[in-house]
């Protein structure tokens, strides 16, 4: 069984829509691309099983465009004319888009995941999680807070993409680490947006900070200044020498509007940030997923169904808190028209990821409630 070739007329016109060689030449590529198909064939049919057979041109053709052109930027050849079909660079190069091709696609490693991603767990929120990045790509912001407010949300949502992504790639430590990543972010942006202004100025102070503590600004005066400023800070809050890191990353939270003298907040995520946001209650798994991430005995002993389930909902709770956070700053940028699209979408799609989690949760409990010592 032989596939049926793309003809030169389709390959041309599919590389010059998708705009994907501009000032290549295409008999070289399409020769390239001939070539490639012919060994790819001649290994698939010693194959012995049928649905081996199937090859994806488009997809071969995207291997054949960016091995081509990384090959002539990486042996700096500027005029690519002098490659003929002949060439023994042509040969090098298709034999590895073939080998790539093969190996990449046919003998990809696969983990065994336990949803994929047409299961409605999954395909619910990411159609929500693309709806939000859309949107958010889409809004036009001057104001400092609300732009630092839209890139954090952006950041937020592309995790969660990510973590979907590793789950059903059959990845859940991996997927459960960066939950902790996103967790970070959505307890951060809680305190923001309830402490207002003092706060968001106090984080840029920060961010200033930082930059300058990693070297980041290149003017010695200006950096000499900004240590000047740290200390006298530090020493307003009886800070020792030793906790200039712990100030200069976590240090925005003395503008925090209420702080309880009897349990003030410390300059960390779990004692500080995570408890200012009021998700404490988090601290326990929160840990968890560090030891994951600081690979930790469970990285490698722990059961995969436990860590894909907790990944999950920590995952959707996450997202119901973002999604609060995601919808104020909807409506104070845009009409209420457009606001009312956000509705309907909301109406359908909102409800139907409550009743998702809310299966999920049983099951959760179902699997992993521990049966009573007799």
């Amino acid at each position: 069984m032989r596939n049926s070739l793309i003809s030169k007329e389709s390959f041309c016109n599919f590389l010059i829509e998708g705009k994907l060689a501009d000032s290549i030449d295409f008999d070289n590529l399409y020769e390239l691309y001939l070539l490639v198909i012919e060994t790819i064939n001649d290994v698939l049919t010693q194959t012995k099983n049928a649905f081996n057979l199937y090859v994806n041109h488009y997809v071969v053709i995207f291997y054949i465009i960016n091995e081509y052109k990384f090959y002539l930027f990486s042996h700096n050849i500027t005029d690519h004319s002098l490659i003929n079909k002949d060439s023994e660079e042509i040969q090098v190069i298709g034999s590895l888009c073939a080998d790539k091709y093969l190996t990449n696609e046919k003998l990809n490693f696969k983990s065994e995941a336990f949803l994929n991603k047409f299961n409605p767990p999954v395909s619910t929120l990411d159609l929500y999680l693309n709806f939000s990045l859309r949107t958010l790509e889409s809004i036009k912001v001057k104001d400092k807070n609300a732009s630092l407010l839209k890139d954090m949300l952006t950041k937020a949502m592309k995790m969660g993409k990510c973590i979907l992504n590793l789950l059903t790639d059959g990845f859940e430590t991996e997927a459960f680490s960066t939950w902790r990543t996103l967790h970070e972010n959505e307890c951060i942006m809680i305190c923001l947006v309830r402490n207002g202004n003092k706060m968001f100025g106090a984080y840029f102070k920060h961010i200033r900070y930082a930059l300058a503590y990693r070297n980041q600004i290149q003017n010695k005066d200006e950096v000499d200044k900004i240590f000047e400023q740290i200390k006298a800070e530090m020493k307003e809050h009886d800070l020792k020498s030793k906790d200039m890191k712990k100030y200069i990353e976590y240090g925005y939270l003395y503008s925090a509007k209420e702080q309880s003298e009897d349990t003030p907040l410390k300059l960390n995520f779990r004692d500080g940030v995570e408890k200012l946001a009021g998700l404490s209650n988090y601290s326990k798994v929160y840990e968890m997923a560090s030891e994951i991430a600081h690979s930790s005995p469970l990285l490698l002993f722990s059961r995969r169904s436990y860590y894909f389930e907790i990944t999950l909902l920590n995952l959707y709770e996450s997202f119901f808190r973002l999604e609060v956070i995601f919808e104020a700053f909807y409506r104070s940028v845009n009409n209420k028209e457009i606001v009312q699209q956000y509705e309907n979408m909301k109406a359908v799609y909102l409800r139907e990821l409550h009743l998702i989690y809310a299966v999920m949760q049983k099951t959760f409990i179902k699997n992993n409630i521990r049966p009573k010592k007799s």
